[in-house]
């Protein structure tokens, strides 16, 4: 990739790069030529990801965030900032999932726990990106990942799947709010794929036997299926597309 991918001098910032999709959509926007910061809660998979980045040649660093937390959050895009100097595309992609109690057993604070990091997390991520972009002038790109389960019946996991549905509506607002500053937003909604949040169930042998006959692709995802994609969008390519709500599934959803 190249020529009208070339992301020579562009700042990425992947929240959750270290890991899964995240880390799949930093290792396309570095094979591009972007420098990219990483925002993740684990220290060692943070420094595993910055030395597997920098190979590409880029400017690759990384900062422990909890993104459910505005002091976190704010400090954490500081130090980009400082380092940097600017973002130029921001991919809000840090999640947890539920834990898999009923819905009539959960409790509140099982509930708030996946929507401070899922929904307030990214919120308080796209808020902070937003705000930079505005008041440096230039546009930019914003990007949230959502997730099939806003689409189909998320059982036992309704905080994830509110959470992602939230995210969605969220990019729509700023899609709409921030065209005039010349900002993207789309929001990629997210099929079965291989990370450290969903491997435990995509290897459940009853799940696989119920659930790969309605793969087309009779596969699941894997992060690099989002490299290629985080470029197109980090790259401003698309121009006048803005707003879009990009399925990434296997065309699971409409089989």
């Amino acid at each position: 990739m190249s020529g009208l991918f070339d992301l020579t001098g562009h700042v990425a910032l992947v929240t959750g790069g270290n890991s899964g999709i995240g880390l799949g959509m930093a290792r396309g926007l570095a094979q591009c030529g972007a420098d990219v910061a990483i925002w993740g809660t684990n220290p060692d998979r943070n420094a595993a990801a910055v030395e597997e980045l920098a190979a590409h040649g880029t400017r690759v660093r990384s900062w422990r965030c909890d993104v459910g937390d505005e002091d976190d959050v704010e400090a954490a895009f500081a130090g980009v900032l400082e380092h940097f100097g600017r973002v130029d595309s921001c991919f809000a992609n840090a999640g947890i999932s539920g834990s898999g109690s009923r819905f009539v057993d959960t409790t509140l604070e099982e509930w708030r726990r996946v929507t401070r990091v899922d929904l307030d997390g990214a919120f308080l991520t796209l808020r902070a990106a937003a705000r930079h972009m505005v008041d440096r002038g230039g546009g930019g790109v914003l990007v949230g990942t959502s997730s099939v389960s806003t689409v189909h019946g998320a059982p036992r996991n309704q905080a994830y799947a509110a959470s992602k549905a939230g995210l969605t509506a969220i990019i729509k607002g700023l899609a709409i709010e921030l065209a005039r500053h010349g900002v993207n937003a789309h929001s990629l909604v997210v099929g079965w794929t291989e990370t450290p949040l969903a491997s435990r169930t995509l290897h459940d042998e009853r799940f696989e036997r119920a659930v790969m006959p309605r793969m087309p692709q009779r596969r699941w995802g894997v992060p690099d299926d989002f490299a290629r994609l985080a470029v197109y969008l980090a790259g401003g390519a698309g121009g006048f597309h803005t707003g879009d709500e990009i399925v990434v599934d296997g065309a699971y959803s409409i089989f």
